[in-house]
């Protein structure tokens, strides 16, 4: 792929991967066409007479019915007509909030999301909310009720206090997680079980050591992969100009903790996989996001000073999926501001066509390092990579020379 190449969503697939994404293709528009009579009005979509025939009559294959959705849905998605008429500055006269179009394809987990009496309590739902958030339907449709919550929670500590200290339990309301407890989350890390992020909530534990030079940190030497916070702060030019900043996947806000204690501001995007992640990084005087790694970045254009993520943006990821999201970054960065991608990580045989995708957006290489990803096994055949890139300062708003 040459250098500013765009990634084809599926280049080369099986002929059966490629039948299945036409099924799908075809069931998404089905669940369009007979859900957007109601996603717009309260009424039930119409259904046409059947045209008079002179033939034999024959068995017709009638399209299932699509469940109706709770009417709370259809007053949050509206339109609202503005009570002042057109708005000049929206060029509209309506007021149409915002709700992904997945919701409509997922009318099991829509209707009990929305299904609960106006002005009361809200489902103790988390869970499928975030399924539903996850699946595409995001943002979630607000709601005219109060959420779910803990009985009697503990006040926050202030700051300096609340940089490093976990949260009491009282703290968190616990039904959407395994761990009932801060304690149950800390001795996880030392579980067989898969869990995202699973030594995060030990903040006494490695989470202190993170991001720190090797003198600071306590080691004797850092891998090459680990930067440091302090020397990407050193790249920056000129001094001192990372101020405000987004951290994508943040786990328990460590970073942004670290950023704040050098003055910087940092915003975190986090879910809950299996874990209050949200709920600490509020806990520690960080303002938590609550988006998913494919939503647009709640940022206007050419802003930020830094974008950090750590094996958020990773192979996991599709290659045009990927894409999309660094170019998202490259948006929301000021000219010269910085993108540090941390530990990324892919199979060995995939390593060049990420490369590519990556060098394909437009950044300038301040620091670039592959190693071998070796914490799950030599056989696994899986690579690291860590780079420090910069938005051109000048002319970010053209295309990269080609083969540069």
């Amino acid at each position: 792929m040459a250098m500013g190449a765009y990634v084809d969503p599926a280049p080369g697939v099986p002929l059966r991967r490629a039948l299945l994404y036409v099924v799908l293709l075809g069931s998404n528009l089905t669940t369009f066409l007979f859900s957007s009579s109601s996603y717009y009005s309260c009424a039930p979509p119409v259904t046409a007479a059947p045209a008079a025939t002179t033939t034999a009559p024959r068995t017709v294959p009638v399209p299932e019915k699509q469940p109706e959705l709770p009417p709370e849905f259809h007053a949050f998605a509206g339109p609202h007509a503005l009570p002042y008429g057109r708005n000049p500055n929206w060029g509209t006269a309506e007021l149409r909030p915002p709700a992904g179009h997945p919701c409509l394809a997922f009318p099991d987990l829509l209707a009990p999301f929305m299904s609960y009496p106006v002005n009361g309590s809200c489902p103790d739902d988390e869970l499928p909310a975030q399924r539903l958030l996850l699946r595409g339907c995001e943002p979630l449709p607000r709601r005219r009720c109060r959420p779910a919550a803990p009985a009697d929670p503990a006040p926050p500590l202030p700051l300096p206090d609340a940089l490093w200290s976990t949260p009491p339990d009282r703290s968190v309301h616990w039904s959407a997680y395994t761990c009932k407890s801060f304690r149950c989350l800390v001795d996880r890390a030392r579980s067989p079980r898969f869990d995202d992020c699973k030594d995060c909530f030990d903040l006494a534990g490695r989470e202190r050591r993170r991001w720190l030079n090797a003198t600071a940190s306590g080691r004797k030497k850092n891998s090459p992969l680990d930067f440091s916070i302090d020397e990407v702060l050193a790249s920056a030019s000129p001094p001192g100009s990372i101020r405000i900043g987004l951290d994508i996947g943040g786990g328990s806000g460590t970073f942004a903790v670290r950023m704040r204690e050098r003055g910087v501001t940092v915003v975190v995007t986090t879910v809950n996989l299996n874990g209050p992640f949200s709920a600490v990084v509020a806990a520690r005087g960080v303002v938590p996001l609550y988006v998913s790694v494919t939503a647009r970045l709640p940022f206007f254009d050419n802003t930020l000073d830094v974008v950090h993520s750590m094996h958020v943006l990773s192979g996991w990821m599709p290659p045009a999926a990927m894409q999309f999201a660094l170019f998202d970054v490259y948006r929301v960065l000021r000219p010269g501001g910085l993108f540090w991608l941390d530990h990324f990580f892919c199979q060995e045989e995939e390593m060049a066509a990420y490369v590519e995708v990556v060098e394909s957006v437009g950044f300038g290489k301040l620091r670039w390092v592959t190693r071998r990803k070796l914490d799950r096994g030599p056989e696994r055949k899986e690579m690291y990579l860590s780079a420090l890139l910069e938005k051109p300062l000048k002319n970010s708003w053209r295309h990269p020379t080609r083969n540069s």
